[in-house]
């Protein structure tokens, strides 16, 4: 395999539920972008973070390490692609916070988020629409 093709690839440490909130954001540009360089992640959050060059490339890195992300050389270009998708980033969010919050039980989570947090009458309608349709399929 030339040196070119060769992959650095990232191992699976952590779960996805420990990404941090620097990562997710990186992640964001990562999916929206991939493959990239440190460098277009920097340029994409540096009006939102003014997150320094180093700070990013070496977070990155970090993520490599933990499997979040991996690295493919191309001459003296880095360029990183996720190890993750966005789904498996949420289902990880979700399951962390729904055992801190409601000891992994989704119904008492969506009774507090129904009194609690309202829903719209659009919204209830599409909620109880969701819950017909996956209620009596079999996925």
């Amino acid at each position: 395999m030339t040196e070119s093709k060769k992959k650095k690839q990232g191992r699976r440490k952590k779960t996805v539920s420990e990404l941090t909130e620097a990562e997710w954001e990186i992640m964001e540009v990562v999916w929206e972008k991939e493959p990239c360089a440190a460098g277009d992640v920097q340029e994409t959050l540096a009006d939102s973070k003014g997150w320094a060059y180093a700070t990013i490339k070496l977070t990155m890195d970090r993520m490599v390490g933990k499997g979040f992300l991996e690295i493919q050389k191309i001459r003296n270009l880095q360029l990183f692609k996720s190890c993750i998708n966005k789904v498996e980033a949420r289902r990880g969010e979700l399951r962390k916070m729904l055992k801190r919050a409601f000891g992994g039980a989704l119904t008492p989570m969506l009774k507090f988020l129904i009194e609690h947090e309202g829903l719209s009458k659009e919204e209830a309608t599409e909620l109880r629409k969701l819950v017909t349709t996956k209620g009596t399929s079999k996925n």
